[in-house]
């Protein structure tokens, strides 16, 4: 598409130049105005001859024949260009929707993202870091730069049709990120009628939004503003500790990583105490806080803490021993 956009360019600019070319020469060999000659050099291009502005002189006759035969084929060339950027526009734009809609139905447990603003483009980039598949839903063209390694559905994310196209049914989270905390309300409403079992985290704008999207139907609600200011307060008053929380979160951070690992059916740590599944001793990683079943969370926990199935440990480690930790939860 590129070429032909390079070819489209090309074209044009030999047609103006065609025409600049036309346009002096008669305005040389015949001494006519610029809209006499202009009108004639048109005329002669399109081949459309209905009638000469002037009576030709030889050498006007000479210069006609020499801009009809290299003018005419500029300008088929150009129109065969442009009918071709035209018709296979149409057929890339129709192959990319039936290409959208075939990887869409084929989706399952992915993550949709409302939203492609700054803040969405952060989270679509940590969640990709993690292999996910992700859905981006973004109202507005200029928002999409063309690059993006995740499927993109132009349109607006209010709409039960538009959640529908980005598989919501079989989706297994949707995060709303939408400039106004109205629109975030009503994607929230959409998507847990739509799906009763999804996970949906919405931004929170305006003090007092994050009740309004709990109560109808968000599983968590933030406020970017909040939470900055937080984190910047934090960082002023125990900045050690946010240096730390900072180093074991960063995305592709290989010496140290914190990550929640559920332990799954059939893992060999269920029914195990923290002692006998030798985490630490044998992996190194340790185990800061276990997330339970009932949603109590018990932290540091000691080495006779009972693992149980549902439960969820918050890890910290290296990346690699991580990775087994979670082979391990899962029952791999």
């Amino acid at each position: 598409m590129r070429v032909l956009k390079r070819k489209l360019i090309l074209a044009v600019i030999l047609i103006f130049l065609v025409i600049s070319f036309g346009t002096a020469g008669y305005m040389g060999i015949e001494e006519w105005g610029f809209l006499d000659s202009l009108y004639m050099t048109v005329i002669t291009l399109t081949t459309v001859g209905y009638e000469e502005t002037h009576r030709l002189s030889t050498s006007g006759r000479i210069f006609t024949i020499i801009l009809a035969i290299s003018g005419v084929g500029t300008v088929l060339y150009t129109l065969g260009i442009g009918a071709q950027f035209i018709l296979e526009g149409e057929i890339h734009q129709i192959f990319r929707r039936k290409r959208l809609e075939k990887k869409l139905e084929g989706l399952k447990d992915h993550y949709i993202i409302c939203g492609y603003g700054r803040m969405g483009k952060i989270i679509a980039k940590e969640l990709l870091i993690k292999y996910l598949n992700i859905v981006v839903i973004e109202k507005f063209q200029e928002a999409l730069n063309g690059k993006e390694d995740c499927l993109i559905i132009e349109g607006d994310a209010t709409k039960d049709d538009v959640l529908r196209k980005a598989g919501i049914e079989r989706a297994r989270c949707l995060i709303s990120v939408l400039p106004s905390d109205a629109e975030n309300l009503f994607v929230v409403l959409s998507a847990r009628v739509l799906n009763p079992n999804l996970l949906i985290v919405a931004r929170a704008g305006e003090e007092g939004s994050e009740q309004k999207l709990l109560r109808a139907g968000a599983d968590k609600a933030l406020s970017p503003y909040y939470i900055g200011g937080i984190r910047i307060a934090q960082t002023v008053l125990k900045p050690a500790v946010m240096d730390f929380i900072e180093f074991a979160t960063k995305s592709g951070n290989i010496e140290l990583q914190m990550e929640e690992l559920p332990i799954r059916e059939g893992s060999k740590l269920a029914g195990r105490t923290l002692n006998e599944c030798g985490i630490g001793r044998e992996l190194g990683v340790i185990i800061v806080a276990i997330k339970q079943v009932a949603g109590e969370m018990r932290f540091n926990p000691t080495f006779r803490t009972e693992i149980q199935v549902g439960d969820t440990l918050i890890a910290v480690g290296e990346s690699s021993k991580l990775r087994t930790l979670e082979e391990m939860a899962t029952g791999k």
